[in-house]
């Protein structure tokens, strides 16, 4: 007779098999369109075809992992008493904790460093700030400059002592790989970030700092919006930044209407964004060579942190220019929503974006929602129910779903633009709609990048 380890061994062989199986008959059964017009609409039905299959054999599934869980309790216990080793002697948790903060007044000065490099153009970012900001004690503004280019030098000294303009001094060419040689760029914008960022923290000992760079403009609440937002970053130890940055922010996605509302996010949005001095600490010593965004966005930067997001974008970029050749601008950023009404938020309760008080509301609306099928959302079918949810299980049916609904779909370490929880949060037709995972869900998988 088997053991019972074979048959848990055995099960989860079977299940697999049977799994591959039902999956390779969906994806490969001969298609019923001749017009490639219909092609993404088959990839839709094929991909939701794929999650009730998986959705029928999770209880199958959720057994096996039941049995074998219990078996091996029952032989680490066998091992435990003979070898007779007492429950205390379990090894502690692995996981890291998070770092320890230092004390910040919640009055405590914000600096705006301003990332700059050859864009004359800083002016309007720079004219926008000086408009909007509502203290120069409060909200100093610093230029950080990079390429020596004299023209936008110029702009910048044209403002005389409303800003403070600092120069980063190495402007030689950095080694790269030979692959990475049409990076070079990146690699420098990573290289200034540390200069800038050490000069506002080490030299100049502020506790904290808004980043933003030199094509960016931000709404005429952006300074109200992270006055209001920074006590939370000082309280919460699980939120590492608050930025003003929605990545499925055009216009037609949002609540132009409910600019006040506010979400945390799993994914580090940047384009505006405050910090604190402690998180330089600790991300200083192992700054990246290159692509400092994406870096900041590897679990062991995030460490299972947060930031606070807006609905409606309190930046846009009017930078076509830059080292991505205006590819990704003509694609998506030009369409961004600026926010352009001014939202009182210091004088709101912001309490509720706090971890456990968030969770406990946001995912019960979550889960509350009635699930619909894309194609039903595409075919404004069920107006009736209002707020919906469209569910995914798999990284493949994620991307077909978020294209579909014009959702970026792109993941960074497995976590989706603007995603909690990996739950996306966006308006459809008018209509809130919650791309989710089932409600078990455990985590996210690097793997889905």
């Amino acid at each position: 007779m088997l053991k019972k380890s074979s048959l848990v061994v055995w099960g989860v062989v079977l299940f697999v098999a049977w799994n591959a199986l039902i999956l390779f008959f969906l994806w490969t059964r001969p298609p019923s369109f001749s017009d490639h017009s219909h092609l993404t609409e088959e990839v839709i039905r094929l991909a939701q075809d794929a999650e009730v299959e998986l959705e029928r054999q999770k209880d199958i599934l959720q057994q096996i992992s039941h049995y074998s869980a219990l078996w091996s309790r029952r032989k680490a216990n066998e091992a435990q008493r003979h070898h007779m080793f007492p429950a205390a002697s379990a090894q502690p948790s692995t996981a890291a904790p998070l770092p320890q903060r230092s004390v910040v007044s919640p009055d405590a000065v914000l600096p705006v460093v301003v990332i700059a490099c050859d864009r004359s153009t800083v002016r309007r970012c720079l004219d926008k700030l000086l408009q909007y900001r509502p203290s120069k004690k409060r909200f100093p503004i610093i230029v950080s400059q990079d390429c020596g280019h004299e023209e936008t030098a110029k702009v910048i000294a044209s403002y005389g002592d409303a800003v403070m303009h600092i120069r980063q001094p190495n402007l030689s060419d950095i080694p790269v790989p030979t692959d990475h040689r049409k990076f070079q760029g990146y690699y420098k914008i990573a290289r200034h970030y540390r200069w800038a960022l050490s000069q506002v923290f080490r030299t100049l000992k502020y506790q904290a700092a808004i980043v933003v760079e030199d094509d960016l403009e931000v709404a005429p609440d952006f300074f109200e919006y992270f006055q209001a937002a920074f006590p939370l970053l000082i309280t919460d130890p699980t939120l590492w930044c608050i930025s003003a940055w929605n990545d499925n922010g055009k216009e037609q996605m949002v609540d132009v209407g409910h600019a006040e509302l506010l979400y945390r996010t799993d994914f580090f949005p940047g384009l505006g964004w405050l910090l604190l001095a402690d998180l330089w600490d600790e991300l200083e010593p192992k700054w990246p060579k290159a692509f400092w965004d994406d870096w900041m966005r590897q679990p062991e930067q995030r460490q299972g942190r947060s930031c606070i997001r807006p609905e409606v974008s309190r930046t846009m970029t009017f930078g076509r220019k830059g080292v991505s050749h205006g590819q990704f601008f003509d694609q998506y950023l030009k369409f961004i929503k600026l926010n352009d009404r001014f939202v009182p938020f210091t004088q709101m309760d912001l309490s509720y974006l706090k971890k456990d008080e968030y969770e406990r509301s946001f995912l019960a609306q979550v889960y509350g929602a009635p699930e619909m099928r894309v194609e039903e959302l595409q075919g404004n079918q069920r107006r009736e129910l209002g707020t919906v949810r469209v569910q995914y299980t798999t990284r493949d049916s994620f991307k077909a779903f978020a294209k579909a609904l014009g959702v970026m779909d792109d993941l960074k370490s497995g976590v989706p633009r603007a995603g909690y929880k990996g739950i996306v949060s966006f308006l459809y037709r008018g209509r809130r709609v919650y791309l989710a995972p089932p409600s078990d869900w455990t985590g996210y998988d690097p793997r889905w990048s």
